[in-house]
């Protein structure tokens, strides 16, 4: 019974190992690059959250 239940588990390893070298793998500029610019919209994004949020507590600030 044994040897039955270890047949999938062998499949499902060999499949993965075929899948595994289908993989094409960005090169390490590539990945630099698009780090540097996630980084840059990250800072893009907090800025503006950041000034909004001067606004509102100052337009907040004036009805109350």
């Amino acid at each position: 019974m044994k040897a039955n239940s270890e047949k999938p588990i062998i499949t499902y390893l060999k499949g993965i190992k075929a899948e595994w070298s289908k993989i094409t793998w960005p090169q390490k500029t590539q990945i630099r690059f698009e780090t540097f610019i996630v980084l840059i919209v990250v800072l893009v994004f907090t800025v503006a959250v950041y000034l909004l949020d001067i606004i509102f507590k100052g337009i907040l600030g004036l009805i109350h």
